[in-house]
């Protein structure tokens, strides 16, 4: 039964309501699903079908890009949370993207919505995947961005390569996105300096960081979601746009194509030298291109 329990780190505004307001000033909100406290923010238009954003590994709130939010909320209504026991959000982390997708849909029945589309990034292409799959009437289209497939070979090693990344940004007092969304190129190096800086923006009632528990489920699940049979992508009829950089180290370009070439009705984006991060290296262009693919 969905509760009507909600409140607001600050100042209240009605459920579906417009927001008109930027990321670094939306205000958290709480919603209970099913027992349990989810941590939103929600801005932009507030007619039309909402686009709910999904997290990457190790992501809260304020990991998502405010270029992207902004950009895409100027047109379209936005919602970003925190999955069970991610940042603000009570509960355990799953250990399977399957529970997360559950999760997750959940939230956006709780909120009273009957159709959204779905932006997944990294971890969340893999949730966007199994909530398109699981709940087809739920989802409009869907944006898989820096993502691969279930099954897909070289997902399950994510560890290896995120543990290299956390010891060369200890070692060099950076954060490992520096090395596992950007390339070591000279304009690499220059695109993750302005995302790391616009992550920084806000700087009041951010959001809390997530905890040694939640990383390893999350580790657990990618794994399993590696090792797993692959789905039967063809099932799915509603448009996909899929988006990644052309050097990806976390979740080869190649699963990008892969996924494509085995939607029904996909478009497929690849930007020119750039890694797992490319959709917020080039932040403009995925902006329009997102703006334009959600257009009825």
């Amino acid at each position: 039964m969905r509760s009507k329990e909600k409140k607001m780190t600050k100042a209240y505004a009605p459920r579906g309501a417009a927001v008109t307001t930027t990321w670094k000033d939306v205000p958290t909100q709480t919603i209970n699903v099913g027992g349990v406290k989810f941590a939103y923010r929600e801005l932009g238009a507030g007619s039309g079908v909402p686009l709910v954003f999904l997290h990457h590994f190790t992501a809260v709130l304020d990991d998502w890009d405010p270029r992207v939010i902004d950009g895409i909320a100027a047109k379209r209504r936005v919602i970003t949370f925190d999955n069970r026991g991610i940042g603000a959000s009570g509960g355990s982390t799953p250990h399977s993207v399957e529970a997360m997708a559950r999760d997750a849909v959940a939230f956006i029945r709780a909120l009273g919505l009957e159709q959204v589309d779905l932006l997944g990034f990294s971890l969340g292409g893999g949730v966007a995947q199994v909530i398109t799959l699981e709940e087809p009437e739920l989802v409009r289209k869907a944006i898989l961005a820096g993502t691969g497939p279930a099954g897909g070979g070289g997902i399950n090693k994510v560890t290896k390569v995120a543990v290299g990344a956390y010891i060369r940004g200890a070692l060099t007092l950076q954060d490992p996105k520096h090395y596992l969304f950007f390339t070591r190129t000279r304009d690499g190096k220059q695109a993750a300096k302005e995302y790391m800086s616009r992550l920084k923006e806000r700087t009041k009632d951010r959001d809390k960081r997530i905890s040694p528990l939640a990383i390893r489920a999350q580790l657990k699940a990618i794994r399993a979601f590696g090792n797993q049979q692959p789905h039967d992508l063809s099932v799915i009829r509603q448009p996909v746009f899929v988006a990644n950089g052309d050097q990806d180290v976390m979740v080869a370009s190649s699963h990008s194509a892969d996924m494509a070439r085995r939607l029904p009705n996909s478009q497929l984006r690849i930007y020119p030298a750039s890694g797992h991060g490319g959709v917020f290296q080039y932040h403009q262009e995925f902006v329009a291109e997102v703006l334009e693919f959600l257009e009825p």
